[in-house]
């Protein structure tokens, strides 16, 4: 086992580059005007854009590996290191249902699911997979969990609740955007309709209406929903795979060779199964998983060889500053975020202001609304460089 003797530059510049692209496409000028890359795909396919997240939980496996080794190898007891996992994961859970609530706390309509929610969870299942089981395990874990959810979704025909009677009457489906037109759905039975991977209609979105409490962030549907949480635990094993690899007793140049290489595989054997399992963020596919691992995978393996064996260093400051106070920063970026949008700040008319003075000078619109996300990104940058020059490194 090769260990390394400090942090990786290269892991928190990756994790620090996940969370300034977060942050960039969670805040546009105007969301009248984007940049396709900056959007979300609105069903199929995937944008630059829906790599973020994935990215992030792909790096949480990676840093259990590197930490959690560390710790075992010092004698660290494993009863104490569980402990410390469940508290951190019951905290960064509760966070997210705190930025849920922030800043009316009306727990009346409080969301469950969320980005940290399932942040929390993934970490507890990886953890967890780390502390008892090997890496071979885990490879069998992650398959079952990719190929079981694909079965799942493809051939368990769905229940007819009321959202799926009322698509199979008007061909519509509630969403947070309004209505959505759906495909029509067949019937399987009486009770049921076919397996299908349509907006609100398929096993996931029924279940998450079935278990998931409070709203749901698409009113029918989550993004971060309960059946969708398992092939994203998925993409925390991939990361911790990849964990394995870069401490195993390997040659340097052997090592990076394999990474890639698992990385290119990943990547291809996703583009096959995209043609029966599509990449979709909102389902997290088992493609999707493979998609974005798989090309984490190569990018983690070239700032590996760039940043922490070539010593480059030019432009990389800003990422770690980031990276090493990754939670914070997102923290602090939704709670600004959050009282951007209330009616006080409205009037103020910052961001309208903005766009309208940028419009008056001829600026393309979506360069103006890239700009915003720029400096916003910027702003939430300074509060994690004030912790970064204190050497002060806020663990969740």
């Amino acid at each position: 086992m090769r260990l390394p003797a400090t942090r990786l530059d290269s892991l928190d510049a990756f994790r620090g580059l996940t969370i300034a692209l977060m942050i960039v496409v969670n805040d546009p000028g105007s969301w009248s005007h984007v940049y396709a890359p900056l959007l979300h795909a609105s069903w199929h396919g995937a944008t630059p854009t829906d790599f973020v997240f994935p990215w992030f939980l792909f790096v949480v496996g990676v840093s259990i590996v590197l930490a959690y080794s560390k710790k075992i190898v010092a004698g660290d007891e494993r009863g104490a290191m569980l402990r410390k996992i469940v508290r951190r994961s019951i905290l960064i859970f509760a966070l997210g249902i705190w930025l849920a609530l922030w800043p009316r706390f009306n727990f009346d309509s409080v969301r469950i699911a969320g980005v940290l929610q399932r942040i929390s969870i993934v970490f507890l299942c990886c953890s967890l997979l780390f502390l008892y089981t090997s890496w071979r395990w885990q490879v069998v874990l992650g398959a079952v969990l990719l190929v079981g959810y694909w079965i799942a979704l493809a051939v368990i025909p769905v229940p007819v609740d009321a959202v799926i009677q009322t698509a199979l009457e008007t061909g519509e489906i509630m969403s947070r955007d309004g209505l959505l037109a759906v495909d029509p759905v067949l019937t399987a039975g009486g009770t049921h309709i076919a397996a299908n991977l349509e907006q609100g209609t398929n096993l996931a979105a029924f279940v998450d209406r079935l278990v998931v409490p409070g709203p749901l962030y698409q009113r029918t549907w989550d993004p971060e929903g309960a059946l969708s949480t398992l092939p994203a635990i998925a993409s925390g094993i991939t990361g911790m795979l990849v964990g394995h690899l870069l401490i195993a007793d390997l040659d340097l140049r052997k090592m990076l060779a394999n990474l890639v290489v698992a990385g290119i595989a990943a990547v291809a054997v996703a583009a096959i199964w995209n043609t029966t399992f599509p990449y979709n963020k909102n389902l997290w596919t088992s493609s999707f998983v493979l998609l974005t691992s798989g090309c984490g995978a190569v990018i983690l393996g070239a700032m590996y060889w760039l940043i922490d064996l070539r010593e480059w260093s030019f432009g990389v400051k800003p990422l770690k500053v980031f990276g090493t106070n990754a939670i914070t920063a997102y923290v602090f970026h939704s709670m600004a975020f959050i009282l951007v949008q209330l009616p006080v700040w409205r009037e103020l008319g910052l961001r309208g202001n903005f766009m309208e003075l940028l419009d008056g000078t001829g600026l393309p619109v979506k360069t103006a609304s890239l700009l915003w996300a720029l400096i916003y990104t910027a702003s939430c940058y300074l509060p994690v460089l004030w912790l970064y020059r204190r050497r002060i490194f806020l663990k969740v």
